[in-house]
């Protein structure tokens, strides 16, 4: 590797090497998975539980499994496979804009955000059954298409972000000015796009646009199976999902599901084969899984996967990481290899911005202090709306927890929800700050003793169930070889 200019262009070469060499692909791949394991384990500048680092590496080579896998298959095309390298790996995962990194580190004292999530239109053809957006056919809200043209030139210039995720509401139903999403998506060719989607208007035509874009995988929402699925989106809406895989694998677009854990689909999601249908026999590249939150349209505690599933369902993602090596990822059991909540514009982290320009922490926190296109209007610019006192508070309290402690000082990575597995004290900061909510139903929920006191009640039960695994499991080889009690 000593023979390329930085050890990021000798991996570029690596990755596109395995992507492009059939015969030699196995070594290829072995090579790169020997240099991220000695990467991630000896080049730990934070000083992270070993543990932590491991299931890093166990969730990128899982990645590389699948995407692997679908190469051989034709799923994932080559020429795609390429373009990938240049825009998801090469900018987002190894800092490709790192002049605006390090503008924004010499500035604030820590890194920017990696990455935001945009939902430049409330509007969806379908109407679900607690749906976190309140999403409907009906709903009207929508970012201008210059807003959103800017926000992503200055997450690009003044963040040096790489990477966008869009959210909604459907974004394929997304037009103002005459253009859509996927115009967005051609102009910043240099980022990489990834796309919630019901997937019903995943036409063969929508398809192969992705596919000659190159820079978009569509995120596709399923219940479980069809009975589930249909059950909460709609009948027959799992037939046309069936559909869109069909025509992205024509096309050779990687894509990937999206579940949300309820009580109601639990059991299926605890199922070995429900992963073996999406993975092997659907060609899914990855699944992104978020447990119910009880936000947006018919809120309801009851929904939640309670204490007890959750931790079945965080021993299910580790037996599908670790013995079938599919990469799945769920947003609060997995919080070990995102070193805690990612929320709050933390570095490293995210941001959210909705289709009335609202600037969220998270897509899961319904409370806001700014909107960005009240911000131009004042002449700022998408860094201001990351300086609000809510924004700052909840950065201090990630820092405080656990992502800039010391291994044997670090909170509890199981818990790292800041408003699910710290209800309280995201109240707290959230009437202190003085944070808006998003819509009635937030309004009515940070005001409902009940639902309080339900939060406050699921948050403690959670904390004895994670305390001894992370104390044991995570904690344990770092006491061992410091002595920290």
């Amino acid at each position: 590797m000593n023979l390329f200019k930085s050890k990021e262009e000798a991996v570029k070469l690596l990755l596109k090497a395995i992507v492009s060499n059939d015969r030699a692909r196995k070594t290829l791949t072995k090579k790169f998975e020997n240099w991220l394991h000695n990467k991630l384990l000896k080049d730990n500048k934070f000083g992270r539980p070993e543990a932590v680092q491991e299931d890093k590496f166990l969730i990128l080579k899982a990645l590389l499994r699948c995407a692997e896998r679908n190469i051989e298959r034709g799923y994932f095309s080559k020429d795609f496979a390429r373009r990938t390298i240049d825009t998801l790996v090469k900018g987002a995962f190894m800092h490709g804009a790192k002049d605006a990194t390090r503008a924004y580190e010499e500035k604030y004292g820590y890194g920017p955000p990696s990455f935001l999530v945009l939902s430049p239109t409330k509007a969806c053809n379908l109407h679900c059954l607690g749906c976190y957006a309140s999403s409907d056919p009906h709903s009207s809200e929508k970012l201008p298409f210059d807003v959103a043209r800017r926000i992503l030139k200055e997450g690009h210039d003044l963040l040096g972000i790489r990477f966008i995720v869009i959210s909604g509401g459907e974004p394929l139903m997304y037009r103002d000015s005459g253009k859509g999403l996927l115009d967005l998506v051609e102009e910043f060719n240099d980022m990489f796009f990834l796309m919630f989607t019901n997937g019903t208007l995943i036409s063969k035509h929508t398809a192969r646009r992705m596919a000659k874009l190159g820079n978009i995988t569509p995120a596709i929402s399923v219940e479980g199976y069809e009975l589930e699925t249909d059950l909460r989106r709609g009948k027959g809406v799992f037939k046309k999902i069936l559909r869109a895989f069909e025509n992205l694998r024509e096309a050779g677009v990687p894509f990937g599901i999206s579940v949300t854990a309820t009580r109601s689909n639990v059991n299926v999601l605890l199922t070995d084969e429900f992963y073996d249908y999406y993975f092997i026999e659907q060609g899914a590249s990855y699944m992104w899984m978020f447990q119910y939150m009880p936000i947006g349209r018919d809120i309801s505690l009851n929904l939640m996967p309670t204490p007890e599933e959750r931790m079945k369902l965080y021993w299910q993602w580790r037996k599908m990481l670790e013995e079938r090596e599919y990469f799945v990822a769920d947003f609060w059991n997995s919080g070990v290899v995102s070193n805690g909540c990612i929320a709050y514009g933390r570095p490293g982290g995210y941001f959210y911005i909705d289709w009335n320009g609202n600037v969220t922490p998270c897509v899961f926190v319904p409370y806001y202090k700014d909107n960005i296109i009240e911000i131009y209007r004042r002449g700022g610019t998408l860094i201001d709306a990351l300086m609000s006192d809510f924004m700052k508070k909840g950065r201090e309290w990630q820092f405080n927890y656990a992502y800039f402690k010391p291994a044997s000082e670090m909170g509890n990575l199981l818990m790292p929800c800041s408003i699910r597995d710290h209800y309280l004290n995201f109240k707290r900061i959230a009437l202190e700050t003085g944070a808006k909510p998003e819509d009635g139903a937030a309004a009515v929920a940070i005001k409902d003793e009940n639902y309080e006191k339900g939060m406050a009640r699921y948050d403690e039960e959670l904390r004895k169930l994670t305390e001894d695994i992370w104390k044991k499991k995570f904690l344990k080889l770092q006491e061992e070889k410091t002595g920290a009690a």
